[in-house]
């Protein structure tokens, strides 16, 4: 088993044993009433009634990312490649995430870059493996990792790459108020980090 599917595979025990310490439905929708009153409207007035139950089910697609298993996702590889061993580069995959330090919303794209060695996957599953990261409470440096990390080790590929440009609610919406700002975040492991002409091809591409 890879490495890394053993560090998968322990996340996956941790969670379905937390799972056990779960709030139930009617507890999530409790916390929702509590606080719209403490914000100070009534959650029984017409417009609020439905909100708690709304607001949960939003958050479970919000969050749907700890239900998957990134792993999992790029087991599925294909061989007859023809030898091809360039760059390929998934560009300006969308994303919305939350953080995790307020809750507020991320916006984003990401642009995943890997030299295969052998092996290559759908590159649906590229897109799919942000989104099981974004799909959690977060902080952008460390999804960035999370995503270059995972593809690394699953496909173990020549090199990877992976460029984030993220807009943060945390501190356009509160805070700071500085809109129009984003955030860029990169992670280059293999080739990408050793050879600087493959590292500015994929910057090239990216930016």
């Amino acid at each position: 088993m890879l490495k890394g599917q053993n560090v998968h595979a322990l996340e996956r025990v941790k969670v379905s044993q937390d799972d056990t310490n779960r709030p139930d439905r009617a507890e999530v929708e409790a916390a929702v009433q509590t606080i719209i009153r403490w914000a100070g409207d009534d959650p029984q007035r017409d417009g609020l009634i439905e909100t708690p139950s709304r607001v949960t089910r939003a958050f479970e697609e919000f969050f749907s990312g700890y239900a998957q298993d990134p792993v999992e996702i790029l087991q599925k590889t294909f061989d007859e490649t023809e030898g091809y061993d360039e760059m390929i580069v998934l560009r300006g995959i969308p994303f919305e995430s939350h953080c995790e330090h307020h809750m507020a919303p991320i916006i984003g794209r990401a642009w995943v870059a890997y030299i295969p060695n052998g092996r290559v996957v759908g590159i649906s599953k590229l897109a799919r493996v942000v989104d099981v990261f974004a799909k959690r409470l977060q902080i952008q440096e460390k999804m960035t990792a999370q995503i270059a990390n995972t593809i690394n080790e699953v496909l173990k590929p020549q090199g990877v790459g992976v460029i984030i440009k993220a807009a943060h609610h945390c501190m356009a919406t509160r805070g700071v108020h500085k809109a129009d700002t984003d955030l860029v975040t990169s992670r280059m492991l293999g080739c990408f980090r050793d050879n600087a002409l493959t590292r500015q091809e994929f910057l090239g591409v990216a930016v």
